[in-house]
């Protein structure tokens, strides 16, 4: 996910008020009691802190969606997006960042962009790395979420549990 330091600026105004602001969806990927941490390897300004991974939406794609084309691009894996985090952070002018629970459907996560590590940590272990600001922000929320053990219903406009990823979907290229 391309995060930068959190800002609160408002998106442009635009004829007919202001624009709304292109959304970023970070994902909390849930196996066994544990969450997917990725480590950044770039920007600088981020390299070597932590987060959730995820990326932007495209025009006229839904959040629930946007997650899991973008867990399939950066880990290579078919996850499904269940319930978005309480909370929405401006990442930078016109740039909002979502958190969404999501269940890992099928593969193996793989640092395969943005990313060096992966790491599985439990709601005890959440401290243990060093998190992007706004990822630290949610993490009451993830905790909750880990000691959870009721599984939210997927969101509308999930892709479901099909093993066949939708048109164009493909993992990326280590």
């Amino acid at each position: 996910m391309d995060a930068t330091a959190a800002t609160p600026a408002a998106p442009a105004a635009g004829p007919e008020g202001p624009a709304a602001p292109r959304i970023v969806v970070g994902g909390a990927l849930v196996r066994h009691g544990r969450v997917l941490a990725a480590r950044r390897n770039a920007p600088e300004s981020v390299a070597g802190r932590w987060e959730f991974p995820g990326g932007k939406a495209e025009p006229g794609e839904t959040e629930a969606r946007a997650l899991e084309r973008e867990l399939l691009e950066e880990l290579g894996v078919r996850a499904r997006a269940l319930t978005r985090l309480p909370g929405a952070w401006a990442v930078r002018p016109g740039l909002e960042l979502r958190f969404w629970a999501a269940e890992l459907l099928a593969g193996e996560p793989r640092a395969l962009q943005d990313h060096d590590e992966l790491r599985w940590l439990g709601p005890d272990e959440l401290d243990t790395v060093d998190w992007i600001d706004h990822d630290r922000d949610v993490l009451p929320h993830v905790a909750e979420l880990l000691l959870t053990a009721e599984s939210p219903a997927p969101a509308e406009g999930a892709q479901g549990s099909d093993d066949t990823p939708p048109p164009g979907d493909a993992p990326s290229a280590e």
